[in-house]
């Protein structure tokens, strides 16, 4: 069976073909809130090349872009079976939150995703608009987690309000103690969101009383391969974490 997943953030839409457990094909697009159903039905059947899908997985943080997901959906792809990930939509995921409505889908899929691929607690951190910290426990249960600021928007950020400074490509300077700006600015993106991330899963560790040895760490989103191999706490890195719990959220709601 060939499952078409969409992960539709804030920025940018990740996309993947999956057969089985296995993601065959996948794409990275722009969030363009203004893009129309029939502008998004245009869009697949370029990147499909008239393959067909069995069935489609959604999860979506955009509203305005759900809202044209699902026009496209019930116009263009009317005879596949579709989920969409929302409040009611079965996961097994438990959610220990104050309000479980709160928690993004994608947080979600990506919690059932962690649980179903690694064994004991796992922390997921996702580098997207903004970084996600999620906490599953070893039963997979979601605990809770933190949100920080992406990697793009705090570079972003410096750029606008810094009257010297502008956005830089986002690599590993030569070294910590730059020599020029570009390497300085770098360096405190790489090196620092580097070392916001072991501040954070350290602290989540102790206050969980895990045994830290005990406990998967891993990255995904698209801006994960800026920061991983400088961080000493991830355990893994799953590029397509969303996209496989996608495929699992299906599996249990399609019937």
């Amino acid at each position: 069976m060939t499952l078409l997943c969409a992960d539709i953030g804030n920025s940018h839409t990740s996309l993947g073909l999956l057969d089985g457990d296995q993601v065959q094909a996948s794409w990275r697009v722009s969030t363009e809130t203004r893009r129309t159903a029939d502008e998004w039905a245009v869009l697949l059947r370029g990147l499909l090349d008239g393959a067909r899908p069995d069935g489609i997985a959604v999860c979506a943080t955009v509203p305005a872009v759900l809202h044209e997901w699902r026009d496209m959906l019930a116009r263009h792809f009317a005879d596949v079976t579709a989920v969409i990930v929302e409040p009611g939509t079965r996961t097994g995921v438990p959610v220990h939150m104050d309000n479980p409505k709160e928690v993004g889908a994608d947080r979600i899929v990506n919690a059932l995703a962690a649980a179903t691929l690694y064994d004991g607690p796992c922390i997921v951190v996702d580098f997207g608009t903004a970084t996600t910290f999620d906490v599953v426990s070893a039963k997979g249960e979601y605990v809770g987690g933190a949100i920080a600021p992406g990697i793009d928007i705090s570079l972003e950020a410096l750029g606008v309000r810094g009257a010297q400074l502008r956005k830089v490509e986002l690599l590993r300077p030569r070294s910590v103690v730059a020599k020029n700006t570009v390497e300085a600015l770098q360096s405190g993106m790489v090196f620092g969101f580097a070392g916001q991330v072991e501040g954070i899963v350290d602290r989540m560790v102790s206050e969980l009383a895990l045994d830290p040895a005990s406990v998967n760490v891993i990255a995904t989103g698209g801006l994960a391969p800026v920061v991983v191999e400088e961080c000493r706490s991830f355990t893994d890195h799953e590029p397509f974490l969303t996209l496989l719990g996608l495929g699992l959220v299906f599996a249990k709601n399609a019937g």
